[in-house]
């Protein structure tokens, strides 16, 4: 594994960010009925609207991608982020 400039593990960087985006994501749908915390499930969501389909007569593919950034992932991203700088 390679080391960042630091000497710290860029894959453990990639994997809290991951968690903090998963569990943000979360805590944004969960917090989506409650009035003063509803503001965390704001966001945007990008991709597709419908999925592409490539049908090559044997093999059909499909392919799909919508992104949903909300508030609460931010937060769980720069929380992440801070976590790995204290390691």
């Amino acid at each position: 594994m390679s080391k960042g400039v630091a000497g710290k593990n860029s894959w453990a960087l990639f994997l809290l960010m991951l968690t903090g985006i998963v569990l943000g994501g979360f805590i944004g749908e969960l917090t989506k009925g409650i009035a003063g915390l509803s503001w965390l499930s704001f966001g945007q969501s990008f991709g597709f609207a419908e999925p592409i389909v490539l049908n090559l007569g044997i093999l059909v593919i499909t392919f799909g991608l919508t992104i949903k950034i909300t508030i609460a992932s931010i937060v769980g991203v720069l929380l992440a982020i801070f976590i790995y700088r204290l390691l």
